[in-house]
């Protein structure tokens, strides 16, 4: 038998770790059991995690609308089905999809050439450049929203797609991930390359692009979940189609959208929202820290 023993450093360290587990758990948890239970359930703060799952209080039938069968429907059915039929949920996902897939792949087609310039190529003033990269690290999104608004407004593109994908089509993080990543890749690699003909751009794509799948995913992460939770800039840009809507900027929209106390499905909304992101993280979690750990090496 097999006898573990902890110091108290360690102890300490799993403790934080838990308790910080369970901040961050904490919030989902409440908000798929909000989804699942009953709007007596809620506002009396009952039913478990699941919830008892019925409608009726003391034998009355609690209406959550105008349809009589909403009597007869179970919490999360009615949860989940209200979700999509009292706003354009599917619309505002497609958009959510158009939005962040756009805005990856143009920073990757950005960043890669601008990566490998600053980590293989040597030339005037590249550590100028560098350090060009890591300011624009330091400035928060907020202190350039009023002139990059300004200029989208004065070029008509404002309620447009382009509003919401052009601002972030360059990416610092990105360019100063792949170029991390980039120093790790042999010059041997890139000098052979050369050898066989290949142009630097051909490099790029060809030899640097499949070498730098792990980087890529852990950025993709990254931005992703960074512009599929954006609610700051769609609420600027997008003012007066609300075809255009993003998830978060749509689940404001749905609250306004439903009566009072529709919390049930407000949170079921939340969690269609978030559940592509979890799961598209679990599927690439070995890459992703693959990516971040490779990254960070010299």
């Amino acid at each position: 038998m097999t006898t573990y023993r902890f110091s108290t450093g360690e102890t300490i360290k799993h403790v934080v770790l838990i308790l910080g587990a369970l901040v961050v758990l904490l919030p989902f948890y409440l908000m798929v059991s909000t989804s699942l239970k009953a709007p007596q359930e809620i506002e009396t703060n009952r039913g478990g995690f699941l919830g008892q799952q019925e409608m009726m209080v003391d034998g009355d039938c609690v209406r959550q609308g105008n349809a009589e069968e909403d009597c007869r429907q179970r919490p999360v059915v009615y949860n989940y089905t209200q979700a999509f039929e009292k706003a354009p949920l599917l619309r505002y996902l497609l958009n959510g999809v158009i939005v962040t897939v756009s805005i990856f792949i143009i920073q990757v087609v950005v960043a890669l050439p601008c990566a490998y310039a600053l980590a293989k190529l040597r030339f005037r003033g590249r550590s100028l450049v560098f350090g060009a990269v890591i300011v624009c690290l330091l400035i928060p999104v907020h202190a350039i929203a009023l002139p990059l608004y300004i200029g989208l407004a004065k070029a008509g593109l404002t309620n447009s797609y382009a509003a919401l994908i052009i601002p972030w089509t360059i990416s610092a993080f990105g360019i100063f991930l792949m170029r991390q990543f980039f120093m790790t890749v042999p010059d041997d690699l890139i000098d052979a390359a050369r050898m066989d003909g290949m142009s630097e751009f051909a490099i790029v794509w060809r030899v640097m692009l499949p070498a730098a799948v792990p980087a890529l995913l852990a950025f993709a992460i990254f931005s992703v979940v960074a512009h599929w939770n954006d609610y700051f800039w769609p609420r600027i840009v997008i003012t007066s189609s609300q075809e255009l809507f993003t998830p978060p900027l749509g689940l404001r929209e749905f609250k306004g959208e439903m009566a009072d106390h529709a919390y049930g499905p407000m949170m079921a909304t939340a969690t269609i929202i978030v559940t592509p992101l979890i799961v598209a993280f679990l599927l690439a979690q070995r890459r992703f820290i693959e990516g971040i750990t490779l990254s960070g090496m010299k």
